[in-house]
């Protein structure tokens, strides 16, 4: 699904545009999970896993774009890619067509500007529209500034997956499990854009 344009203003004067990518974007998105995932342990994968090459993202971005629920949120600074965000069903059944998986990576040097809270709340109000009940995510348990954005936006902690994830210096960390009821949200009028 494209989701249409949006511009913001970020903390520190600067003008984001939100929109979708498209299958030319492939490489610069590539690049952007590589270097988020050099950046941080917070993110699943290390740089060297970072695995999809520019046809096999271009195919997936295409098959987004094609898709009637699940979407991408880009973020643009003069043209470049700084940041993505995304919704995808978390299957096929019927029993779980009312949910939907969030991920989302910026680049470090953007963080704590507003991009992820924009992004955020542009991503679960399209998920409403697109008839998504709920947003499920798991955040590292030490990632204090992404739990505390995304209580922020209306999710709940639901529960803990111990020793979730293995670093390569022996290290241990949990995977906090979090949920966004969207009627809730809806009613509380969450939604700041």
């Amino acid at each position: 699904m494209l989701i249409n344009e949006k511009k913001i203003t970020i903390k520190n004067g600067m003008h984001i545009l939100l929109r979708s990518a498209n299958a030319n974007h492939a490489k610069e998105i590539c690049n952007l999970r590589h270097i988020t995932s050099e950046e941080t342990h917070f993110m699943v994968r290390y740089p060297e896993e970072v695995d999809l090459n520019d046809e096999q993202l271009k195919k997936t971005l295409e098959s987004i774009e094609n898709d009637e629920k699940d979407f991408m949120i880009t973020a643009f600074l003069d043209g470049r890619i700084i940041g993505d965000a995304g919704i995808m069903k978390i299957n096929k059944y019927m029993k779980c067509r009312h949910r939907a998986y969030f991920g989302i990576s910026i680049l470090k040097e953007y963080c704590n500007q507003g991009i992820g809270k924009s992004m955020l709340n542009l991503v679960l109000k399209q998920a409403m529209i697109n008839g998504f009940e709920q947003v499920e995510l798991g955040v590292f348990e030490d990632n204090s500034a992404a739990i505390h954005l995304y209580e922020k936006c209306g999710f709940k902690q639901v529960g803990i997956l111990p020793r979730a994830f293995k670093l390569k210096d022996g290290t241990y960390r949990d995977e906090i499990k979090m949920v966004c009821i969207l009627k809730d949200i809806r009613r509380n009028r969450q939604f700041i854009l």
